[in-house]
């Protein structure tokens, strides 16, 4: 196996982050978005969707979405489990790995997208939207501030996949899009101080 990788985005340092819990090593190609290296013709022709992370297997196929390929490495290293182990807890973690991804890493991830000038060689930017998209991020992590009141990680009691694209998607967008983790969320700092202690979150 192999793992196409760039270093700085934060969805590919999802999929470093979760490899790193489960102890797993898989040799990595840099591909930096940055540079567009993932829009190249030589890019496309192992991974079609231009996605970045990518997983392609010793067979040749290829796992694009950063989700689908740490469900594939849960599969294959069940331990320590990171989706949950009883259908509640599987069920608790898909729920709040959606509403992490669609709620709160998409909004910071578009206001970043459309507001951030190393962005718009890779973007149409709209201005607004990114204003919309702003104001939606920072309402989403006004609602975590509550959640993580009433439970200690993400999705309740355990670590999880919740976990992991909250943390890479808040260590990466705030600053860029104007937005401070501080003392006016003190639980969601307090836990992003927690998780950032663990030694997967150097992946």
């Amino acid at each position: 196996m192999k793992l196409y990788d760039d270093a700085i985005a934060p969805t590919p340092r999802r999929v470093r982050m979760f490899l790193a819990e489960k102890g797993v090593d898989i040799p990595r190609v840099p591909v930096t978005i940055g540079k567009g290296e993932h829009l190249a013709e030589s890019y496309a022709t192992r991974v079609p969707s231009r996605r970045v992370p990518a997983l392609e297997l010793d067979d040749g196929t290829v796992i694009s979405e950063s989700v689908a390929i740490c469900r594939y490495i849960e599969a294959l290293h069940p331990e320590p489990n990171l989706f949950g182990s009883t259908a509640l807890e599987q069920a608790r973690v898909e729920m709040w790995q959606r509403r992490m991804e669609f709620e709160l890493l998409l909004p910071f991830a578009n206001a970043f997208r459309h507001s951030h000038p190393k962005m718009a060689a890779l973007e149409n930017q709209v201005p607004a939207y990114a204003a919309a998209q702003k104001q939606l991020a920072e309402q989403r992590l006004a609602m975590l501030e509550g959640d993580l009141a009433r439970h200690p990680f993400i999705a309740g009691d355990k670590f999880s996949i919740a976990d992991i694209t909250a943390f890479t998607t808040l260590a990466f967008f705030p600053r860029l899009v104007g937005i401070a983790i501080d003392e006016r969320v003190p639980q969601v700092k307090q836990w992003f101080d927690r998780i950032a202690a663990r030694p997967s979150a150097a992946a």
